[in-house]
């Protein structure tokens, strides 16, 4: 199967899940993690409910107001479930985590090539199938690390979710650069991203497009260089652009006020 790769990373991520939180005293289910309003408890519930609705299985009905942080149909759907398991016991829910998880690794284990190159829905849009599940390796490898934060792990689970993550926030760099700092042209931003998935990155704004190059002749505008476990934390909005230039790991050389906008823009998960 020419997607097994991406199977592979939702296993490993989510068996890492259930791994970080069995065990635990019922008081870690109630802890807070950096998604606001969210308890471990709530994201592993998060978790299983979308598995669950891929999977077929209907959404609970949610009944009252949706928090102020509910957004959109996603949101939504996520909160239902959210609302539905926040009353049930902390191991009930990672026992069914771990059953709907297993029950998805066996589905997608089953589909064909055609069908993870089909393109319909996703939440960023139309998308081939394979695109839908490396979000979902996304998703799901960014909320085991809030679990981690929230547990007060001493470091991320790096794992084969870690470099899909990395990849696809590479990947928006051009987009932040463009869209969201309207950058102008000759705009030059360099990124060094140090640790386990650590890469260098180079966008440039010419012809009034931004893109990524494999080098530049002559000075950036703006050089930052931060650690992998800020950049992915800035770019899912787990911490504030104030924080991620603050940190002593993160180091700026160049236009302040472009490396405040790009702090800025970084923030790009839905």
């Amino acid at each position: 199967m020419a997607y097994e790769w991406i199977v592979d990373a939702l296993e490993a991520t989510w068996d890492s899940v259930d791994r970080v939180v069995r065990d635990r005293p019922a008081e870690a289910y109630r802890a807070a993690t950096p998604c606001p309003g969210w308890s471990v408890q709530d994201v592993l519930a998060h978790l299983l409910g979308f598995e669950s609705a891929l999977n077929g299985e209907p959404a609970p009905e949610f009944a009252g107001s949706y928090p102020e942080y509910v957004r959109n149909d996603i949101g939504r759907l996520n909160e239902a479930y959210v609302a539905h398991y926040r009353d049930v016991p902390g191991p009930e829910v990672l026992a069914r985590f771990r059953d709907v998880t297993a029950a998805s690794v066996v589905r997608l284990r089953g589909l064909s090539d055609e069908a993870w190159e089909t393109i319909g829905w996703s939440p960023e849009g139309d998308r081939p199938y394979y695109r839908f599940m490396e979000t979902r390796v996304l998703d799901s490898w960014i909320h085991l690390q809030d679990i981690r934060d929230a547990l007060l792990e001493p470091a991320d689970d790096h794992g084969p979710g870690e470099e899909i993550v990395v990849n696809r926030f590479e990947a928006a760099l051009p987009y932040v650069v463009g869209k969201r700092m309207s950058a102008p042209e000759g705009f030059r931003l360099r990124l060094n991203v140090s640790g386990r998935a650590g890469r260098s990155v180079t966008v440039e704004v010419v012809d009034g497009r931004a893109r990524a190059v494999p080098s530049v002749e002559g000075d950036v505008t703006v050089e930052v260089t931060t650690p992998v476990a800020l950049f992915w934390r800035r770019a899912a909005g787990r911490i504030s652009a104030e924080a991620f230039l603050g940190a002593s790991a993160t180091d700026v050389r160049g236009d302040r006020r472009a490396a405040q906008d790009f702090a800025e823009g970084l923030a790009i998960m839905i």
